[in-house]
């Protein structure tokens, strides 16, 4: 019985890996079936428009890097290593851009900068001037501020994480073998949050390669972009899965990199005594606090008060609130939330059989399906859907009646077959967590009284995980109300999300009504950068 149990186990288990690793084993199978068609739309992509896809996707990260390390950064530092006015506040309130999705941030100040907004169009009257008044927001540059507000909460907060296990010891050690406070972050500080940002950073970079919403909508030549070109309008399948594999690699570079990074960061921690909580920031006044102040203010002004302020006012400057899609917009939300709450308990349910089993019987396979699943979450949404519509039309192609692609588009399987690849991760690393702080020694004792296998899950493990995996149902719900690029295209015929009517809505220079999806998304959002705060808080 016992064996058979085991048995069943790793069949689901080797199930899980699969349907998990499918859709990026077919886009790697892919160049498998090289031949002359296939070298002949490479050779033409690589002159006409793959040259412009690598230098825009490469200046992008470069920007984008120099941005959120910038602002992460020196926030990071601030609330750590500084004591001023409001600091408190201020630490929970620059993880606020966390819950803005890239693409609202765009849709914000886009209408609000353009050369028919409100800003141009009060400077041309007050001035007196004629054309622009500044340049187009909608270029490189323009994209690369966007994701660098809406993305350096990530450094910011792997940063502060390690700066506050050791850095105001470290500092006052410095301090009292004479080194002035230059010094002090530059050659302590820094150093020591060093791993953290390079993790943090990596990550930014992953969701800036996986952007769909924001580069479309600016018109610039990503990647993401050109996949979704490659598909709906050249209509190549081939042209489509190899760029999805130079992407894909790219990603699994920046994963190994940031992986790396975080494994220095935990040894670094690990290596840190209790004694750094003794040490108190160094208290700030006047100019310095001020400027202090500012420095951190300015990235939650930027990149969560104003962009939230721009689409009220873009949602209450048309005919009327009332005139609004009402009607429509409650049937995105039904949608949205029906879609994220469907996803998330089966993440939740996978997570939580993985999670068990590398408790309960560590073994290889284990190992190996937690690390497909790990790697789901940094795969772009436009490779997850080349994989699964790549077998799509090689089924169709080789049995016509077989019904694969009705049920995969037709239906919300596809769709909801895409998240999980890309949110089981997501789920796991929560439950995870959660059975960290569940002590081995429970189980010796529950082992003892005759309780084991499963049962004990249920009995011993379940009461204790249950706020891990209320914590992983609501980050998973809210990270598939905001995907876009999978649900662009896997959607079934009228079945229309939040995320995808604000993308078509600000896409067809209907900012005002884009704003109330977008809005709602915010507020979604904002649930788990609460839970995070909060978190953060108690410790």
């Amino acid at each position: 019985m016992v064996f058979g149990s085991r048995l069943f186990i790793r069949c689901v288990l080797l199930v899980l890996a699969l349907l998990l690793a499918m859709p990026i084993l077919t886009v790697l199978f892919s160049w498998a079936q090289w031949n002359d068609a296939s070298a002949s739309i490479l050779r033409e992509m690589a002159s006409t428009v793959l040259p412009d896809y690598v230098g825009t996707s490469l200046l992008l990260c470069v920007l984008v890097s120099i941005g959120v390390v910038s602002m992460g950064t020196v926030s990071a530092v601030a609330v750590t290593l500084f004591d001023f006015p409001m600091r408190r506040s201020l630490e929970w309130a620059l993880l606020l851009p966390l819950a803005m999705p890239a693409y609202v941030v765009a849709y914000a100040y886009t209408d609000y900068l353009q050369f028919s907004g409100p800003l141009q169009t009060g400077l041309r009257a007050a001035l007196g001037l004629e054309g622009r008044v500044f340049p187009d927001v909608r270029t490189v540059f323009g994209a690369a501020v966007v994701f660098s507000l809406a993305l350096y909460p990530y450094v910011y907060l792997l940063a502060r994480t390690a700066l506050s296990e050791r850095a105001n010891h470290l500092m006052e050690a410095a301090r009292l073998l004479g080194a002035p406070l230059s010094r002090r972050i530059l050659h302590v500080a820094l150093p020591l949050a060093r791993p953290a940002i390079a993790a943090g950073t990596a990550l930014a970079l992953m969701e800036t390669l996986a952007d769909f919403g924001v580069s479309s909508y600016f018109g610039i030549q990503t990647f993401t972009a050109g996949i979704y070109k490659a598909w709906l309008v050249m209509d190549s399948r081939i042209a489509a899965a190899q760029l999805a594999t130079l992407l894909l690699v790219v990603v699994v570079v920046l994963l190994a990199a940031e992986q790396r990074a975080q494994s220095r960061l935990r040894f670094s921690s690990a290596r840190g005594d209790r004694h750094g909580s003794e040490s108190q920031p160094l208290k700030l006044s006047g100019v310095s606090a001020a400027c202090v102040w500012t420095l951190c203010a300015l990235p939650v002004l930027c990149g969560f008060v104003l962009p939230v302020l721009f689409m009220f006012r873009a949602l209450l400057q048309g005919d009327g609130v009332m005139d609004l899609p009402w009607d429509r917009f409650v049937q995105w939300s039904v949608t949205s939330l029906s879609l994220g709450l469907f996803t998330a308990l089966l993440a939740v349910g996978a997570a939580l059989l993985l999670a068990a089993q590398a408790r309960l019987q560590p073994n290889w396979l284990t190992r190996q399906v937690m690390g497909v699943v790990s790697l789901g979450y940094a795969v772009p949404g436009a490779v997850i859907v080349v994989g699964l519509l790549l077998p799509v039309g090689w089924v169709q192609a080789t049995w016509p009646q077989s019904g694969v692609g009705f049920w995969l588009t037709a239906t919300v399987l596809g769709l909801v077959w895409a998240y999980l690849v890309r949110f089981v991760a997501v789920a796991l690393q929560s439950v995870q967590s959660g059975y960290a702080r569940v002590p081995a020694s429970l189980d010796d004792s529950a082992r003892m009284l005759g309780v084991s296998g499963f049962a004990m899950v249920r009995r011993v493990h379940w009461p204790l995980l249950k706020k891990p995996v209320a914590a992983a149902t609501l980050l998973v719900l809210v990270d598939v109300m905001k995907e876009l690029p999978a649900t662009l295209v896997l959607r079934p015929f009228n079945t229309d999300t939040l995320a995808v009517m604000a993308y078509q809505l600000a896409r067809d220079e209907r900012l005002g009504e884009a704003a109330l999806p977008s809005l709602a998304l915010v507020l979604v959002g904002l649930l788990p950068v609460i839970l995070l705060s909060r978190t953060l808080r108690r410790h």
